[in-house]
């Protein structure tokens, strides 16, 4: 089991991130005392960006992107049944898959445009780069919020498969069930806005909230202090 560390003060608490780069710089400011010059911040695209660049900016660490992807269910945008990694594993909500009613057929319809959507991903944000070598070293997986914990459970396994000396999830809020979800597969899970309650949504920590288009994810990859990292 994981060690968790969240901020009490924020517990059950709506709106308390002005913007995902203010819920990065929190993290950054709890994180500083944990992490080495050795580390290395994996962000996963697109709301996990802006809150990794603070805090590979604010702890002179560098930054990359790891590119997973929910599996929506059939119909629906927002709501996943699962996720899918970059090297093609998929991780199911299998309960929700039963409770739904949800075909074999339409889960490898799903999975198959979602293995699109990650292969031109991989060309735009991380422009035909090799994933890069975290062997031995700390990784801290970064995301905007957790929601089901299935794509950070995708992130996770890609992520272990590859030998890191210790894996940190920070992230700014996620709901108690999700936490509890997470916690055995890490070292550390920072979460700074645990709620309870049967209705989350991620936005719902954020004052100021948007969908990040493929432009703004960019942006950020290439300001200052952003350190591009090669895999080898």
């Amino acid at each position: 089991m994981g060690e968790l560390i969240e901020d009490p003060n924020l517990r059950d608490k709506y709106y308390v991130f002005r913007n995902r780069r203010h819920a990065g710089e929190l993290l950054a400011e709890k994180l500083k005392n944990l992490v080495t010059r050795h580390s290395f911040v994996l962000a996963i695209p697109s709301g996990g960006v802006p809150v990794g660049y603070e805090i590979a900016k604010r702890l002179n660490l560098p930054l990359d992107t790891i590119i997973v992807r929910k599996i929506p269910i059939p119909g629906e945008t927002e709501a996943g049944f699962g996720a899918l990694t970059f090297d093609g594993e998929a991780f199911l909500n299998l309960s929700l898959i039963n409770r739904l009613g949800i075909t074999e057929e339409e889960i490898e319809t799903q999975k198959e445009i979602v293995r699109r959507q990650i292969e031109r991903r991989q060309k735009i944000f991380r422009g035909g780069r090799a994933f890069p070598e975290i062997s031995g070293k700390e990784v801290i997986l970064v995301d905007d919020g957790l929601a089901s914990g299935y794509t950070m459970l995708a992130a996770l396994s890609s992520v272990k498969k590859r030998g890191p000396r210790r894996v940190i999830v920070a992230v700014p809020t996620a709901p108690e069930a999700t936490v509890e979800l997470i916690l055995p597969q890490v070292d550390i899970l920072m979460c700074l806005n645990i709620r309870s309650g049967a209705v989350f949504a991620v936005a719902d920590a954020y004052i100021e909230w948007h969908d990040l288009s493929e432009e703004e994810v960019l942006e950020y990859l290439s300001l200052p202090g952003f350190k591009k990292r090669g895999g080898g």
